[in-house]
């Protein structure tokens, strides 16, 4: 299997994206359904209200909110169907944060290339 990939959902939609995913909790700002271009949308997967307030995209907190989001994903059923969708050729997770290098698709890709 193809290891999963992660795009801004600000950025162009590829072929090579294969099926695309949302995992934010909150739809995008400024971004239609059409220039988004996902093929789902899973809000259930992305961190909780208070983890992700908690997080706030802070860098310092990003060690800490990759344990207790990877917690979170334990018993998340979610999850199951990202890895099914793996099997299904490549598999790209789609999220708005600016921070391309601490962000919730990063740590789904992780889960998911763990499986």
């Amino acid at each position: 299997m193809a290891p999963v990939r992660t795009k801004r959902v600000y950025e162009p939609a590829d072929p090579a994206d294969g099926r695309r995913v949302l995992v934010d909790r909150i739809w995008p700002r400024g971004v239609s359904r059409e220039r988004a271009d996902v093929d789902a949308w899973m809000p259930e997967v992305a961190p909780s209200t208070d983890l992700r307030k908690w997080f706030g995209h802070d860098p310092a907190r990003w060690d800490e909110f990759q344990t207790r989001y990877r917690a979170e994903l334990a018993d998340n059923p979610d999850v199951d169907q990202l890895a099914a969708l793996m099997g299904d050729g490549p598999l790209t997770l789609v999220y708005s944060a600016r921070d391309t290098e601490h962000n919730q698709a990063l740590v789904i890709a992780s889960v998911l290339d763990g499986r």
